[in-house]
Order: C-alpha cells, then structure tokens, then sequence
C-alpha cells in the first residue's frame, strides 16, 4: 500500500514540474504571463445589465461550433438535382444542391436538424443581445468620452451580424430565401445608372444568377465571421483598455471601479453563464421549430403569398419598401427614379448613420470634453432618453410594416387600413413617444427631488405641540440618497463672441441645439437644500 501511495506522489510531483516547466517556457517566449496578470487583476462590475454583452459573445461561439458541424454537409452549389431522400413529400422534386443537401442535413444526418435550428436560434439570439446591448448603453450614457469609437465598433458589429444572418438565411436556396433575394436584386436594379451594373455583378449576371449560393456561401462562412472576430477583439480591447463603467452609488467614483477580478471570481461566472446561454439555446431549439424549408420547397417566383417573412431583424427594411406609397416614378435624363424604392434606402441609410454617429453629435452638442465612467440614469438625462424612445419607435413601426400582411389576415383588417395606420405612425409615433418619454422623465426627477429632501412617506402622523397633524416621512439611506441626487447639472451653453467680436453661425446654431437639450431639466438638491429638509421632515 505505501508503496503504490509513493508511486502515485512521484507521479503527481513529476507532472506538475512538467507543467510548472512548460509554462516558465511559453512565459520566457511570449510574456503571456504578465497579460494575464494584468487582465486578471481588471475589476468588473456585478449588475445583470452588462451580461447582455456577454450573451452576444456566447451566442457567436455557438455559432461558430453549429456553423462548422453544418459547413461538412452542406453543399454550396446551384446544380439542379432531384431529390431522392426519406422527406416523402418531396421526392421526385427538382432543385439545387443547395436545397437537397440542407434537406439532407435536416432529414438524414443524425443530429442535422438540431445543429440546423441550433445555427439559426443562436443567430437571432446574436443580433437581438448586441441590439439589446447597445440600448442600454444609449439610455445609460455609456458611449461617452472616452467610449465614443467603441460605440462606432459596436455598431459595426450590429451590421455585420444582420449581414451574416442574412446570408445564412439566403442559403437554402427556398423559397423564402429566393424571395429575400430578389428584394435584394430590386434595390440594387432600383438605383439610376449603377443599378444593373452592381446587380450582374452581384449575382453573377441575371437574376437569380448561376452561383449566388456559392458566393453568399463565401461571405457567410469566410469574410463576415472574419470581421465579425476582428470587431468583437477590438470592442473587448477597448473594454479592458478603458476603466469599465459603473452604476453610481457609494464609494462608486470616476476614478475606481467597484466590483470584482477577472480571476478568479469573473472567470468562473462568465465560463458558468456560457454553458447557461448555449443550454438554452439548445433547449429552444429542441422544441421549437425554425425555418422548415421543406413546406415551402425550392424557390420559385409563383408560389409567393402572405405570411412570407424575413428573420426579425431585417424586417425594418422590408416593412419601409411597404410602408412608402406605390407608384413614385420619374423620368430623368432617360433613366427611370424609382422612388418607391430609393427614399426607403434613403431614411434607412440616414437612420444608420446618425445612430453610428449619435455620440459625436451628444458631444458636440453638450460642449462636455469630460472622461465619464459613472453611468446616467435614463430619466436624469431627459432629452437623451427621449430620443431613444422616438428611435425606437421608429424602428419599430418599420417593424411591424413587415408584418403588416399577417396582421391584416389575422385580424381581418384592410390592408389598405393597416398600412395607412403604420404610415401615420411612421411620422407622428416617433413624436407622440419623444413628448411622453420626456416628460415622464421629468416626472420622475421631480419625484426624485421631492424623496431626497423629504424622505418617503411613511403613513404615520403625528400631533405637532400647537394642534397641526403632520405625516413623519421615513428617511433614506446613504445609497438611496446618492442614487437620487449624485448626478451632474447640465446647463445650456452661453452664447460668447469670439477674438473678432463676432458670433459664428455654428456657435449660433450649437447654442440653439443646447438650449433644446438641456432646457428643460430638474436641478439637483443641493447639500444646504438637503440638510434643510431633512432637520425640517425628521
């Protein structure tokens, strides 16, 4: 017995100078010790809104885990084939490879099916989390200085994931995908002079082309998840880089960050809530179907109907090709304008590039070249939030303009009474929500003022010495106190002349775009205002 004890001890010894040499070797070479001594020492905050980010970064490695499984069977290919599989409805079909092999994934290779749906629910899952993601960092303030080209990289990163699953989607050459593409071929037919030319170059010559899997093929599984990786290297560099921001609250300053180290106490939640995510993502794919090409079969331009629908994220800019009134031509230098299709891309492309670009708008605006770190409560930045609420409206009557059709049979509405509704949405929604999001938050700042100088309401009253009945309100505690009040005033900027004694058009007009942000705002109770109140209520 003690010598089998002995054994086992040389063994276990021997092993760990091994490894304790392998490492003092790579270290020697690489340094990588002190990077991770560096990042292991990185605190993060504990609060459930930053693991939106983490879920984002889960679901693009479930990605790349389903994607390479599927990428062994599928073929990328546009030859007609008959199908001969087990899927009896479908036998003696003709369709492309394409078609067949997912079939064949979906139907003959063991566990094909659940990797299929398991690709698909990660993807949406991916594009709704970054989306979810860059919301709370908007409402929150957190794309301020020094975070303005991490909120553009975010935004990228956004783009890049509709744009892979778009091309993921459009694989199966089906019906839908084949729907989804010929939109597609439109838009690009649909601009004056370059349009045909970037269509034949596109597809590869006339629509539906001779190898348009092939090459969406290329981009799905080489080009995008390449930048995809190099985007989401970038934004996690910029997180470490940059002190990561935090709730206020006691302690909580822009200097240091309260919470906890990478190692090990982050390391072990993060590796725990990735197998919780990929779980999930198993388990809905498990029971709820996604995608079933085999009730539509292979694309074919007669069988489209209502209830054709793109994946949810792209389902703003077909609901904006629906929402713009048909029949806006014109004939210029003998070329026509289709305008029904070209003032969608238009708001589309300005609404993508003012989101990318809200930050240096934000700054420029406020004038505030300060580093911020400490987070703002959505209602304390009124306008801010305001905005957001009317983007998302926005988006969101878009939205529901994809869906239009389904509402009209499902409710057994008029069309033409769907659209039009969407279509005044379209224009008074975004502003119907700006009013009401901002008042309500300044609502709550008044609210919040009234609780911080008197405390809430505690429902016992009392008898004062000269008859009068009071109500003793209950007083807050120090973390409840700093929620309220630790926020900065922000005034309007002040019109100045410059060396020549002059007012600048510009200054004017920034001028005119402060008074607009912060004209309307609560200011803070001061400490006198505090101490005032609480001597007086307690």
């Amino acid at each position: 017995m003690s010598s089998t004890v002995t054994d086992t001890s040389a063994q276990q010894n021997g092993s760990s100078r091994f490894t304790a040499a392998a490492a003092n070797y790579i270290d020697e070479r690489t340094k990588v010790g002190v990077a991770v001594k560096e990042f292991g020492r990185k605190v993060f905050p504990d609060h459930w809104s930053f693991l939106l980010g983490e879920v984002a970064l889960y679901s693009f490695v479930v990605i790349l885990i389903s994607g390479t499984f599927l990428t062994l069977f599928f073929q990328a290919s546009m030859v007609e084939t008959v199908y001969n599989g087990p899927y009896v409805s479908m036998k003696g079909v003709e369709m492309s490879a394409a078609m067949a092999s997912t079939l064949d994934i979906s139907f003959s290779v063991r566990g094909g099916l659940l990797m299929r749906q398991v690709h698909h629910w990660a993807a949406l899952l991916f594009v709704a989390s970054i989306g979810l993601h860059m919301l709370r960092i908007f409402f929150t303030g957190a794309f301020r200085k020094p975070r303005e080209l991490n909120w553009v990289i975010g935004f990228v990163l956004f783009i890049l994931a509709m744009a892979e699953g778009f091309t993921g989607y459009s694989l199966p050459d089906d019906v839908l995908s084949g729907n989804g593409l010929r939109i597609i071929d439109g838009l690009l037919k649909s601009m004056p002079v370059i349009g045909t030319y970037f269509s034949y170059l596109f597809f590869g010559g006339e629509f539906p082309g001779t190898d348009i899997v092939g090459r969406l093929y290329m981009l799905h599984i080489m080009v995008l998840p390449a930048l995809v990786i190099l985007f989401v290297a970038l934004h996690l560099a910029f997180v470490v880089i940059h002190k990561h921001t935090q709730y206020p609250g006691p302690g909580k300053t822009e200097q240091n960050v309260v919470g906890f180290p990478v190692l090990p106490v982050y390391a072990a939640k993060a590796g725990g809530f990735f197998f919780i995510v990929f779980g999930m993502i198993v388990l809905i794919a498990s029971f709820v179907s996604i995608n079933p090409i085999w009730n539509y079969g292979p694309y074919d331009p007669s069988p489209v109907s209502a209830g054709t629908q793109p994946d949810w994220y792209i389902g703003f800019a077909d609901g904006m090709l629906r929402l713009i009134p048909p029949g806006l031509e014109t004939e210029w230098f003998g070329f026509t304008w289709s305008w029904n299709m070209l003032i969608p891309m238009i708001i589309m492309g300005l609404f993508i590039v003012l989101v990318a670009i809200y930050p240096f708008i934000e700054a420029w605006v406020t004038g505030d070249k300060r580093e911020h770190h400490i987070l703002d409560r959505p209602r304390n930045a009124p306008t801010r939030t305001a905005i957001g609420a009317a983007g998302v409206t926005f988006y969101g009557v878009m939205w529901a303009g994809a869906s239009s059709d389904l509402m009209a049979t499902h409710f057994q509405l008029a069309m033409e009474g769907v659209i039009h509704t969407l279509q005044a949405l379209l224009i008074l929604g975004p502003i119907i929500a700006y009013i009401i999001a901002k008042r309500t938050c300044l609502a709550l700042q008044k609210k919040d003022r009234s609780i911080a100088l008197h405390g809430y309401e505690s429902g016992r009253i009392v008898r004062l010495p000269g008859g009068e009945f009071v109500e003793v309100h209950k007083p807050l505690d120090e973390y409840e106190k700093w929620e309220l009040v630790s926020y900065a005033d922000y005034a309007p900027m002040m019109l100045r002349p410059n060396d020549d004694g002059r007012i600048p058009f510009s200054q004017r007009l920034r001028a005119g775009f402060s008074r607009w942000f912060f004209e309307d705002r609560i200011v803070p109770p001061t400490k006198g205002e505090l101490e005032k109140g609480h001597n007086e209520g307690h």
